[in-house]
């Protein structure tokens, strides 16, 4: 299914409705529910970043998203610039992400295993001008790591970060939460579809190495449309996603379902087996986004239950094959909806059945949701 090459059927959808960003789609959410919990810290924070665990309503999450896409500005950010993020699966990275989008800018989430070497080549291919990074994840010092590689990459130019104690040099953005005043986002004027924009750039790779795959808003909606639909996610769901954001798969999965159903978006940072439990019950989270080896085991476990809400389990493979040879979903109160991932260039979505068995993967239309009445045309299968 490559979701990067659109079907007659898309362009017509595309034509009808593809005009929305992802700022767009997160605005009318906060005009919806101006005061009910957009984003929520994982408890056990503390022990992964520095920074105070914050549980944030759609308004305060606006008014942040506004205050890093102004500052990002101020620093002299340039429209479709590109800028670089590393950062732990929290309240930041997602409030970033929309701030980088709302300032007209594109973000590229780097994978946090990676190093200096690897993240001053991703970088330096794609001519990044800032770099914005949590000050501590777990044990290491990503704030310094960030400083070398600003250093070695000429364009960048800023190097932002959260946390404490962070190095001469590096813009903190943690004032911003309590900050009296902000300055204003800039004005993004986009003249033709302003969905049809880069909004992100992921990391690939292959034979040659590290390879940039950009999706514009419209692609990265329309891939998190086909897991929404295909999950039946209702209006104003909570989520618990302990899928980072680095990869296409992790957005479509996670941060898109969350803009489209208006809900709230839980955060796990992979990964704490108590804490998650935890988060699970306290939450009442009736979606939870999790790798897919992990969720049969969670299952197995009792982590999740239809009493304390759990209503989807969507299970991302990294492993298109793990998946097939994966043992049969025995809850059948909670959905598994599994989500095929390859690489960064395609996923596919899909229900598993009453026998509790993954669907198939045939070639054709990719419809959401895949038998029912009026679903829509997501996308092609083209190979397999």
């Amino acid at each position: 299914m490559i979701l990067g090459q659109s079907s007659p059927q898309q362009t017509a959808l595309l034509a009808k409705s593809g005009r929305s960003t992802m700022d767009d789609i997160f605005r009318r959410a906060a005009l919806r529910r101006p005061d009910a919990i957009a984003l929520a810290d994982p408890p056990n924070r503390a022990g992964v970043t520095d920074g105070e665990t914050r549980r944030l309503t759609y308004a305060q999450a606006d008014r942040m998203i506004s205050a890093i896409a102004g500052r990002l500005s101020r620093l002299g950010l340039q429209t479709d610039q590109i800028v670089g993020m590393q950062m732990a699966n929290t309240v930041d990275a997602v409030l970033t992400l929309l701030g980088i989008v709302r300032a007209g800018l594109i973000a590229s989430p780097l994978p946090l295993l990676w190093r200096q070497a690897d993240c001053t080549a991703a970088l330096e291919r794609i001519g990044a001008s800032a770099l914005i990074v949590s000050g501590r994840i777990g044990s290491v010092d990503h704030s310094a790591l960030a400083m070398n590689v600003a250093a070695d990459v000429f364009n960048i130019r800023q190097v932002g970060g959260f946390g404490a104690d962070l190095p001469d040099g590096i813009v903190t953005f943690d004032d911003l939460y309590t900050a009296a005043t902000i300055d204003p986002p800039p004005s993004v004027a986009r003249p033709v579809n302003p969905a049809a924009h880069v909004a992100i750039i992921t990391w690939d790779v292959c034979a040659d190495g590290l390879v940039p795959v950009a999706r514009s808003h419209f692609e990265v909606l329309a891939a998190g449309a086909a897991i929404t639909l295909e999950s039946r996610l209702e209006q104003n769901m909570v989520i618990l996603s302990s899928l980072a954001l680095p990869s296409f798969a992790s957005l479509a999965a996670s941060v898109m379902p969350w803009l489209l159903v208006g809900g709230t978006l839980a955060l796990h940072h992979p990964f704490d087996h108590v804490a998650f439990a935890q988060q699970c019950k306290a939450e009442q989270c009736q979606a939870i986004v999790v790798p897919g080896p992990l969720a049969l085991r969670l299952a197995e476990a009792g982590v999740f239950s239809r009493r304390d809400g759990a209503k989807t389990v969507i299970a991302a493979w990294r492993a298109p094959e793990q998946l097939a040879g994966s043992a049969a979903w025995g809850d059948p109160s909670i959905s598994l909806v599994d989500i095929a991932v390859f690489g960064e260039t395609a996923l596919f979505a899909a229900r598993r059945g009453g026998g509790g068995r993954p669907a198939s993967l045939s070639l054709g239309a990719i419809m959401a949701p895949r038998g029912a009445a009026g679903a829509l045309h997501m996308a092609e299968v083209v190979r397999t």
